[in-house]
């Protein structure tokens, strides 16, 4: 029978003298003699072994030595058999100073059951695991507690223990899980193996630890459920462990998840508090934050540094004395200051309040350490490819204890991890402050339209963190007042995209300076894109660049548009890119059908100029499919929308553009996106005046003079020296060296504030301006034209040339 079945314990009680004095029915049943045969008979002669009168002398020695006796006795039953019983012998009254008449001893039996195999029975391992290295208890059936060995004793009091149920000793959450589990193996009669559990210890309630708890069922020889038995062992060690390998797979999971410098210390601090520390900041250098190198930390100076991240267990971080973005100022005495010199974690695992540097470093923080309670402090550097970057600081209250060895191991490890995605986070900063950089280079810095029309740009690109991409706008000044309009789409977008970008506006605007039509120019610039990919292919050794590099040229399209305030005339020309659209100054808007010709580099087709004569006041409207087809949207429903934003009479450029943007541009574009808008002027008889000429050399005097009077009528007299030499020149070229009807035109434009300057001719023979030697008596005409303006130029047309020069209107001309 188990020993913890007390209802069914035998009792008896002795004398001085080992007669028994006392007997109970238990007793009567374990052994089978009633009261009235066994009192006043000595307990010897139960023994299986009647006679042995040295070791009940023995026994009664130990009893009276020791205050008592336990152990495994052999005893004989009425009715013969032999019976192994488990007995404990304990002093009822204390008779040896009054006696041996005076002394009791009571006696408590229980028939012992045996280990499978025979040989140890229970008595023999109660004071094994009694000092067993783990918690032992066992319950009865009721659950409550009858035995506890040492380790659970000095958790919990015995006295606070025997006797009571579960839900009377341990805490409730604790308790609840015992419970659930004990009532379920004293149902089913299986252990339940390994329930981990966290608990605070009792000697500092601030202190949590963790225990693996089984627990078995007691059945007696009979298999009767007579308790329950569990064993507690305590696991800290390993569920800190398994912590921090959590701490460790959460800080991957988490950390870097953007390439911002700030968000990833924001996100250091985020993990590490609450598992490792009650308050978490991470300062880091101001030149690490800017995408530089880090700053070099010089024994006596401590570099700017930023706080970049904080996180507390505190809402609202009461602990800091820094908001994010603050910079952090600190003695180069200070630990953090030493932290950066030394490139080696720093820990205080106790604090001292009154000296410790950390503490009375200012007396803001020495107040913030005793509200809060802080206990200890562990600095650690963040260093990267052997870099210091900046500090991660941590600080522990009563809750986690001191920073011990495992806990800067743990820490150092985080910011480790952390301080890779930093750099990495740095620099990708950096290339993305130069990706800017260049992509505002590429880009016009403004639009200027001169007197032929008013414009407006909006550019997004598709890598928003980097705001590279490949799409492109230019507004172009021509000669004669002109303005050429145009908008590219490369494919792709990043750095390489922009590059490209850039290589082919400068080609535009090289070949707009030429004043091609824009379907030469298109063709111009296809075979530009053709021997750039060719030069590239021609190295082998760079066969996947090449491949690349031909799919982003190859990929490009682009809208090249002319117009002339003069004659309010557009002339149209693309290359695999989408038409404009018109807004007419009433508000209805059209999509001309100009041919759509192919992609650039492909050589394939020709492409075809279309004119169109625009009233005063019409909007043009330039833009790439990113703009139309955002968001996977049909290219069909973009343009509708497109048509619907733009019809807005009376609307300023800024207007129209922010219903375009708003009515297309719904969520981040999947493709770069660019809108340019321009509204036309027109200049009108007051500011151009023109005159047909005969081809006589008559007539150069005569066009002298018609200059100098409509220069007057203008109010600019002080370029009629200037102007007549100019005319004289261009008129007498003309006659000269090229067949007439000719035509003699000036311009005066507004802004900038310049005269213009034009003569028409029949030839298509261009001049050149000729450096005459002394002797020469002529040759010399361009040479002085260039010495007169600030530029000037031919430009053909499809009935000849012109030849134009351009003069300032203000303090240029004077001082020529």
């Amino acid at each position: 029978m188990d020993t913890c079945d007390l209802g069914k314990a035998a009792t008896a009680e002795l004398d001085g003298q080992g007669r028994i004095v006392a007997w109970t029915r238990a007793a009567e049943r374990l052994l089978g003699y009633p009261a009235a045969e066994i009192l006043d008979h000595s307990a010897a002669e139960l023994l299986a072994v009647p006679g042995d009168t040295a070791r009940v002398a023995a026994i009664a020695r130990w009893c009276r030595a020791g205050d008592g006796w336990g152990g495994s006795v052999a005893a004989r039953h009425r009715d013969g058999r032999e019976l192994q019983l488990a007995v404990q012998v304990t002093p009822v009254v204390d008779g040896r100073a009054a006696g041996p008449d005076r002394e009791r001893w009571s006696v408590l039996a229980l028939e012992e059951w045996r280990m499978p195999g025979g040989g140890v029975n229970q008595l023999m391992l109660e004071p094994f695991l009694a000092h067993a290295p783990v918690g032992m208890a066992v319950l009865d059936t009721a659950l409550r507690y009858v035995w506890v060995n040492d380790v659970l004793e000095k958790l919990i009091p015995l006295e606070r223990r025997l006797g009571r149920t579960v839900h009377e000793v341990l805490p409730k959450l604790e308790a609840e899980g015992f419970q659930e589990r004990m009532q379920r193996v004293l149902a089913t009669g299986s252990p339940v193996m390994d329930y981990e559990f966290q608990s605070p210890t009792y000697a500092d309630p601030s202190q949590e630890r963790a225990y693996s708890a089984s627990f078995f069922v007691l059945d007696d020889p009979r298999g009767h459920r007579v308790g329950i038995w569990y064993m507690v062992i305590d696991v800290t060690e390993r569920w800190r462990a398994q912590e921090r390998l959590a701490l460790l797979n959460d800080a991957g999971a988490r950390i870097g998840s953007t390439l911002d410098v700030n968000r990833t210390a924001q996100e250091l601090a985020e993990v590490a508090v609450p598992p490792l520390a009650d308050f978490a900041c991470v300062d880091l250098l101001d030149s690490v934050i800017r995408g530089e190198e880090p700053a070099s930390a010089t024994v006596g100076s401590t570099p700017l540094m930023r706080r970049s991240g904080q996180q507390s267990v505190n809402e609202g971080c009461p602990e800091a004395a820094l908001a994010i973005g603050q910079a952090v100022e600190r003695a180069a005495s200070s630990p953090i200051a030493q932290c950066l010199f030394q490139g080696e974690s720093l820990v205080e695992p106790v604090l001292d309040l009154d000296h410790s540097a950390w503490v009375t470093e200012t007396p803001e923080r020495a107040a913030v350490v005793r509200t809060f309670g802080l206990r200890s402090v562990l600095i650690v550097p963040v260093r990267a490819r052997g870099v210091t970057l900046g500090a991660a600081t941590f600080v522990r209250s009563a809750r986690l204890g001191p920073f011990v060895a495992d806990d800067v191991r743990l820490a150092e490890e985080l910011v480790g991890r952390a301080a890779l995605c930093v750099d990495n986070a740095r620099r990708y900063t950096r290339e993305r402050t130069a990706a800017r950089v260049m992509q505002r280079n590429l880009l016009p810095h403004e639009l200027t339209g001169g007197s032929a029309l008013e414009a407006a740009s909006w550019y997004f690109p598709a890598d928003a963190p980097s705001g590279v991409g490949g799409d492109w706008f230019d507004v172009i000044p021509l000669s004669g007042a002109r303005v050429a309009l145009v908008v590219g789409d490369v494919v792709g977008h990043g750095i390489d995209a922009a590059a490209t970008m850039g290589r082919l506006r400068t080609a535009v605007r090289t070949l707009a300076n030429l004043d091609l039509p824009p379907d030469e120019l298109l063709a111009r610039l296809d075979d530009l894109v053709i021997g750039l990919v060719e030069t590239r292919g021609a190295d082998a050794a760079a066969e996947a660049e090449y491949a690349s590099v031909a799919a982003t040229f190859m990929g490009a399209t682009c809208l090249y548009a002319v117009y002339d305030p003069v004659s309010r005339k557009c002339t149209m020309a693309r290359a695999g890119h989408l038409p404009p659209a018109i807004v007419t100054p009433d508000g209805s808007v059209d999509f001309p059908e100009l041919p759509a010709g192919p992609p650039l580099g492909l050589g394939a087709m020709p492409f075809e100029s279309v004119e169109r004569e625009l009233a005063e006041g019409s909007l043009i409207t330039l833009y790439t499919n990113g703009l139309i087809e955002a968001c996977g949207r049909d290219i069909g429903v973009g343009l509708n929308r497109l048509s619907n934003a733009l019809a807005a009479p009376g609307a300023t450029l800024k207007e129209i553009g922010g219903n375009v943007v708003q009515a297309l541009l719904t969520g981040p574009p999947s493709d770069d996106a660019a809108l340019l808008l321009a509204r036309t002027r027109a200049l009108g008889a007051h500011q151009v005046a023109s005159w047909d000429l005969p081809a006589d050399p008559a007539v150069v005097s005569g066009a002298r003079l018609l200059a100098d009077r409509q220069l007057t009528e203008w109010g600019m007299a002080p370029l009629v020296f200037s102007t007549e030499l100019i005319v004289s020149e261009l008129v007498t070229n003309a006659i000269r060296h090229a067949a007439g009807p000719l035509t003699l035109r000036l311009i005066r434009q507004a802004a900038p504030d310049a005269l213009i300057c034009e003569v028409f001719d029949a030839s298509s023979t261009s001049p050149r301006l000729r450096h005459a030697r002394t002797t020469d008596e002529g040759g010399r005409g361009l040479f002085i034209v260039a010495q007169l303006t600030r530029r000037w130029g031919t430009r053909y047309t499809p009935t000849g040339k012109i030849i134009w020069a351009e003069q300032g209107a203000g303090s240029e001309t004077a001082a020529a």
